[in-house]
């Protein structure tokens, strides 16, 4: 019996041998294939470039309700964040699937004249039918500076402006 057991843990101890062989066989070839990706990927450039995971942008406002009603009620955002100081409403964080805008009431400081959404638009990519977003701004009420439009570039964009005149422009590849 005893060269049963004995010839049982022989074979047991080739086995693993042999696992552990293999296993060193691939640990190999991965490594191989790792350093074969890397010298592949092209060299960050010095000094690191910016790398970012989200943005948001926050836009002063000339009256922080009317421009919320309009980008919840009018474009579907939805209010992730109030802020708020001693009380008062100052801003807001919007979110729009993973993306976030926030708006702030103007304090004025820099006069009252001052105009907003110069020389600024902003392009927001969807995968919405542009069509029935189309419709459902107009049927809140809000007029687009840009109808329906299928672009030479192979998207279908629409163009509107908020109350403040921020462009925006939200478009699907086609």
């Amino acid at each position: 019996m005893a060269t049963r057991t004995r010839k049982r843990a022989t074979a047991r101890t080739r086995g693993v041998k042999k696992a552990a062989a293999k296993k060193s066989t691939n640990n190999r070839k991965k490594t191989n294939n790792k350093k074969a990706a890397e010298a592949r990927r092209p060299q960050r450039r010095q000094p690191e470039t910016l790398r970012l995971r989200s943005i948001m942008p926050s836009l002063t406002t000339n009256d922080l309700e009317t421009s919320i009603e309009f980008y919840t009620d009018v474009l579907g955002f939805v209010i992730g964040e109030r802020w708020n100081d001693n009380g008062k409403l100052t801003g807001v964080g919007l979110k729009a699937g993973s993306c976030e805008l926030g708006l702030s009431q103007d304090d004025w400081a820099k006069g009252r004249d001052r105009r907003k959404g110069e020389g600024i638009r902003i392009f927001c990519e969807t995968v919405q039918d542009v069509d029935a977003l189309a419709a459902r701004i107009k049927a809140a009420g809000h007029r687009l500076t840009q109808e329906p439009t299928t672009q030479s570039w192979g998207v279908r964009s629409i163009g509107l402006d908020d109350p403040d005149g921020f462009h925006w422009t939200i478009y699907r590849e086609l």
